[in-house]
């Protein structure tokens, strides 16, 4: 269980419940869980209302292009925990999630039709957005419609969900992630952009400037290097000790190789956040939320310069988290 919707780690667990039988499934990567899959979720909620059954979600675990085609496999925004938790705010009943493997991959249009969706699912209706494509021979809407039809099922299509006349899509999230734009990002989103990890331990330089920060150790997608306006907010184990009484701070993070004062060759996060010394955190889950960039990462001539500089990134977060 996942905040009100069932997980089931294959198409086979989900038969044995039957909880989608005779309901809808809206079938697709879902990485961002963005406003075109949040559009998905609400056509299958709508047509399992009108049948008196449930909803869900048929999804894939890794993404596909990281089976098929490795080397161009892009970095998921959301991770699979991450996913389900906000597939969870859907209002969905279930979350299928198929494991991806190359002898998934072989499997036909019409075996994935008459096996999963009929067979296993025996779902009514099924939701997919305009671009899907269907099982080995790739199938697209125009040829996954009959092969569904034969079985009883009713297919139908999402257009094109667009924000000021820009196509929603995963593949632009990351785009703009990658050009710092998280503004834009959580407007695809509807939600700011959020990366999850663990508290490091650092160089500790930054208490010595007057900044204590919280090193974060994550295989998330980091924006581009910059500065950012960010909420964090820390695991059980911080809700526990109920250090600075609350859960979850603003701050400002830098994203980047800390060129002043160290130059690594791997970007990281490092973030200030407001109302604690950054101390007795090591190994506490930690979630940073990316709410405003503020400017781009640089090198300054001395330490002084950098903390002069960091005090007045300080102050325009302040501004930003008030506003």
């Amino acid at each position: 269980m996942n905040g009100g919707v069932q997980v089931f780690r294959s198409p086979e667990q989900a038969a044995a419940a039957g909880v989608l039988r005779g309901g809808a499934v809206a079938i697709g990567n879902f990485d961002g869980v963005h406003l075109g899959h949040q559009k998905l979720a609400e056509v299958a909620r709508a047509w399992a209302a009108s049948r008196g059954r449930s909803a869900g979600v048929l999804t894939f675990e890794p993404h596909p292009v990281r089976v098929l085609r490795p080397q161009l496999a892009p970095r998921v925004i959301t991770p699979l925990p991450r996913k389900l938790e906000l597939l969870a705010g859907l209002g969905l009943d279930a979350a299928v999630v198929q494991p991806f493997d190359l002898g998934y991959a072989g499997t036909p249009a019409a075996e994935f039709a008459a096996r999963d969706l009929a067979g296993r699912l025996e779902v009514a209706d099924v939701v997919v957005g305009w671009d899907f494509t269907a099982g080995r021979d790739r199938a697209r809407v125009d040829a996954l419609r009959p092969l569904l039809e034969r079985h009883g099922i009713s297919l139908h299509v999402v257009d094109p969900v667009t924000v000021d006349g820009l196509v929603v899509s995963s593949t632009k999230v990351r785009e703009f992630l990658r050009e710092g734009n998280v503004e834009a990002a959580a407007q695809l989103l509807t939600r700011p952009y959020d990366l999850d990890g663990e508290v490091a331990r650092g160089a500790g330089r930054g208490r010595g400037f007057g900044f204590p920060t919280a090193n974060v150790a994550t295989t998330g997608l980091l924006p581009a290097n910059g500065v950012y306006v960010v909420r964090a907010e820390l695991g059980g184990a911080h809700r526990e000790t109920g250090l600075s009484g609350a859960a979850v701070h603003g701050g400002v993070c830098n994203v980047g190789v800390k060129p002043t004062v160290e130059s690594g060759a791997s970007p990281v996060a490092e973030a200030h956040l407001f109302g604690f010394d950054g101390r007795d955190l090591y190994g506490t889950p930690i979630r940073l939320a990316f709410l405003a960039r503020l400017r781009d990462e640089q090198r300054f001539p001395s330490v002084e310069a950098l903390r002069a500089q960091i005090a007045r990134d300080v102050e325009a977060a302040h501004r930003v988290l008030a506003g």
